[in-house]
């Protein structure tokens, strides 16, 4: 490795520190320079430390030479976790994608090197986009736990979150039987009596069967004051809510008002999370239209389905996303996921219709390509 490329050390610390420093998201009056050095000296390192990304980006014509601004760093495509071990250090944990859709035996890996960069940032922008006003609220999972689903980076990121904000204080309701409502909403409301504040969080899958078993049954839950649900993303399959139903259903049911409900955008090939800005935004006094922001370690931009070029803002495409958190894998991911960027913050549109966008499919081309 040539003396001017930074060993991971070097990165991991550089990324570390940034996030230590509790920046602001990215807007449209931030400045984008900080971000862009340390995207490309990332970009550098992973260049040198990951053959088959090396190969794939000089199939692509693109070097630590040739790239001048992050939006230009090849991304490899949310598959490629599913054919090819992408790491640039050995991992100290290896997570696992649901594997729904092409079964158990396409189920994508993330290798994680360093998981002091994905706790410390998943914990920071928890804390910036959910808990704006230093609440610390009992942590309850509508998952498994960490012995359950052990490569989980949702079940991860919650523990974590379980054991830094509520000082250990929460639990998991989903066992190896799996979801019982009835149960659940039983000990939700024990968990209630004491009135510290809790912080429900967890697929919407399985929100909507507690919420569709406490409706059926006409019970409802009051929750703490100060109380929060979380909704991520997770295994396909099953009745979901529609925002707007589970929006409607929080408030009857949990007595939990619209931005009090926080939904989060994440996937495994991430270190780090989107979630709406609506409580921040309440806190800061303002109002607008509920969007994901990232944390200032991320960037997103709108990709052309065909030739994966950058689209202007505004503009509908698929999401590419550039974490630094990612510093020990790979930086730039490109999924198939629709969305709008504007000014840093994302509009999500669903997973682009029918087969693989054509872009991701030469792209995971010419990784197989250079890797066979």
């Amino acid at each position: 490795m040539a003396a001017s490329v930074p060993t991971f050390d070097d990165i991991a610390q550089r990324v570390l520190d940034w996030i230590a420093s509790d920046p602001e998201p990215f807007g449209a009056l931030a400045d984008d320079a900080p971000f862009d050095a340390l995207a490309r000296a990332v970009f550098a390192f992973q260049y040198e430390a990951s053959t088959p990304y090396r190969a794939f980006c000089d199939r692509r014509g693109r070097s630590p030479g040739r790239v001048t601004r992050w939006q230009d760093v090849p991304a490899l495509p949310t598959t490629a976790f599913k054919t090819v071990d992408l790491a640039c250090a050995p991992p100290e944990k290896v997570f696992r994608t649901s594997g729904t859709t092409q079964g158990g035996e396409r189920r994508g890996r993330h290798l994680v090197p360093r998981l002091e960069l994905y706790r410390r940032g998943a914990v920071a922008h928890f804390r910036r986009m959910v808990l704006p006003d230093g609440v610390r609220p009992r942590i309850v999972g509508l998952l498994g736990s960490p012995d359950l689903l052990p490569d989980s980076s949702l079940t991860q990121m919650v523990e974590w979150l379980r054991l830094e904000i509520a000082d250990g204080d929460g639990e998991y309701l989903v066992d190896a039987d799996g979801f019982d409502p009835p149960r659940a909403a039983d000990r939700i409301a024990e968990l209630s009596r004491d009135g510290r504040p809790l912080c429900l969080i967890g697929v919407r899958v399985v929100f909507t069967a507690l919420l569709d078993h406490c409706l059926a049954a006409k019970r409802t839950i009051e929750l703490p004051a100060d109380s929060r649900v979380v909704d991520t993303g997770g295994p396909k399959g099953g009745r979901t809510l529609s925002d707007a139903g589970f929006l409607a259903a929080c408030w009857i049911v949990l007595g939990v008002a619209g931005y009090h409900c926080v939904n989060e955008y994440g996937m495994t090939e991430l270190c780090s999370q989107f979630y709406d800005d609506t409580l921040a935004a309440r806190f800061a006094g303002e109002s607008r239209p509920r969007r994901k922001v990232p944390p200032a370690w991320l960037r997103s931009v709108a990709v052309d389905p065909a030739t994966l070029a950058p689209l202007p803002d505004g503009e509908t495409g698929l999401l590419c996303h550039v974490d630094l958190a990612n510093a020990g894998s790979i930086m730039a991911v490109q999924t198939e996921d629709l969305g709008i960027v504007e000014c840093g913050r994302l509009r999500l549109l669903g997973r682009a219709p029918g087969a693989e966008p054509r872009g991701c499919a030469l792209a995971l081309a010419d990784l197989l390509a250079v890797t066979a």
